[in-house]
């Protein structure tokens, strides 16, 4: 399986495809803004992350304008504020047959292209 979660406008995101090739190595792309990540589809990223956490963006805006900084999180809570809101999800994920790409450090682009080529 080849799988791409990002949103089209993040620029970010566009830099990772351009940099990686992802678009042109097979990958199914998809736009979490306009096709929705299914609570399926989530609970394969976390099987492969090991948790919501680890897919959970504190980057997010409304991180702070929720106030979630302040409050204690649950897997659950992590898992609904993803579903509930695209932005919660730490971008790009790619799924690579058994691996999972989370995130947009250096070390992890530069994994995903290592396993791309």
């Amino acid at each position: 399986m080849k799988k791409f979660y990002h949103l089209a406008n993040c620029t970010t995101c566009q830099a990772i495809i351009k940099e990686t090739g992802v678009d042109k190595a097979g990958f199914t792309m998809q736009d979490i803004r306009t096709e929705k990540i299914t609570p399926s589809q989530l609970e394969q990223m976390k099987k492969m992350a090991g948790s919501y956490e680890a897919l959970f963006s504190r980057r997010a805006l409304k991180y702070k304008e929720l106030g979630l900084k302040d409050k204690q999180l649950t897997e659950n809570d992590y898992r609904d504020y993803i579903l509930r809101e695209d932005t919660f999800l730490k971008r790009p994920v790619a799924i690579l047959n058994d691996k999972i790409f989370v995130g947009n450090d250096k070390k992890t682009v530069a994994a995903l292209k290592e396993a791309i080529k």
